[in-house]
């Protein structure tokens, strides 16, 4: 994360993000596969990386990189070849972005969930952060979905109303008011009012 400062001289906070240009390598339709999507590929990677289906569509799409990562978006109208850059986008829009979050590893109920714990006085011992009781006696068993200790975050994370700050077509950096989900690093999924590119 970065800042600066606005117009009116107040410190705007930002995520600093790397756009690279982003390629549709394959098209669907609703006529031949049942429904309307576009296949983008992003980053670029060692050729033996890439499974054979891919190389086949960049192949088709004449395009000469070997991508990282693929991305299939629906009811997008965009032909094979299409390139897809942070010119897409103006300062000031609404996007949303999502990416996977930060892995906190094993975590209790009072970090995961937000439990207040039992009384810190009154002859509490040993318990200060237990979970409590955790349902009935019947049927025997522990329902799914019961509010307990577990593997925290590394999953799906969306962010909505994040507005673009900034653009620097020439470096393809975008500056994102606010913070976003995920390390450094963290492949992310920024959508707009009507467009999509992949950093």
């Amino acid at each position: 994360m970065s800042q600066f400062f606005g117009e009116d001289g107040k410190v705007i906070p930002v995520t600093l993000v790397e756009a690279l240009s982003c390629y549709v390598v394959q098209a669907k339709t609703k006529e031949k596969d049942g429904y309307q999507s576009v296949q983008v590929g992003f980053g670029e990677i060692k050729e033996r990386k890439v499974k054979k289906p891919q190389k086949g569509h960049i192949k088709k799409a004449n395009l000469e990189n070997n991508f990282s990562g693929f991305k299939e978006f629906k009811e997008i109208d965009l032909k094979v070849g299409d390139e897809i850059n942070i010119s897409v986008f103006n300062e000031g829009d609404k996007v949303k972005v999502s990416g996977i979050s930060k892995g906190k590893g094993f975590q209790g109920v009072v970090k995961r969930h937000g439990f207040a714990g039992m009384p810190a006085s009154h002859g509490t011992k040993h318990c200060l952060r237990a979970p409590g009781s955790i349902g009935s006696g019947w049927p025997q068993r522990v329902f799914k979905g019961m509010r307990m200790g577990g593997r925290m975050g590394a999953e799906r994370v969306s962010v909505r109303g994040l507005e673009i700050a900034k653009i620097d077509t020439e470096n393809g950096i975008i500056a994102i008011k606010g913070a976003v989900p995920g390390k450094k690093g963290t492949i992310l999924e920024i959508v707009g009012p009507g467009e999509i590119i992949i950093s």
